[in-house]
């Protein structure tokens, strides 16, 4: 699903204004052949590799929004693991111009079922990588990872520091 109703109804009251929304990333992990892997989706609008990211709906749950994510994006079964981080992310200016902020909840999940496939409208690409070989990605969505691959039982509350 491309951009929610919700905020195309918003959008058309503020313009490009900045908008508050709540985000939700999902790190899911599996014990592949050669040790632990990560799901990944390669990005339509940017080509670039992320875990499973997405914007949570009015009135969803941060974890159901998380797992429709992973169902949606790349065709698999997640189980969620734990909270393992919550933040507030940079202010972020589309190619539109449209400014968006997120709380953002990034879950530890465990894979369940399915084989990684894109939904070809926001992911190009969907597979699990090694963790210790990872394809290029930015720094936001590589210290997500880092956090959840962290040995805490604790949610981690504010921004990255390692």
């Amino acid at each position: 699903m491309a951009t929610p109703e919700f905020i195309l109804r918003q959008r058309a009251k503020l313009g490009h204004e900045l908008l508050w929304l709540s985000g939700c990333t999902a790190v899911v992990l599996r014990d592949g052949a050669e040790g632990p892997e990560t799901l990944l989706v390669q990005r339509t609008d940017n080509g670039l590799w992320t875990p499973v990211a997405g914007i949570i709906d009015p009135g969803e749950q941060p974890y159901l929004a998380a797992l429709r994510e992973v169902r949606e994006e790349a065709g698999v079964v997640a189980a969620i693991e734990r909270l393992a981080w919550v933040t507030v992310t940079d202010i972020i200016t589309y190619g539109n111009g449209d400014q968006t902020q997120y709380i953002d909840h990034t879950f530890r999940c465990r894979w369940v079922s399915g084989e990684p496939r894109p939904d070809h409208e926001e992911t190009a690409q969907a597979r699990f990588f090694p963790i210790d070989r990872l394809p290029p990605m930015d720094e936001v969505h590589a210290s997500r990872i880092r956090v959840v691959l962290e040995d805490r039982t604790e949610t981690r509350l504010g921004p990255y520091v390692p």
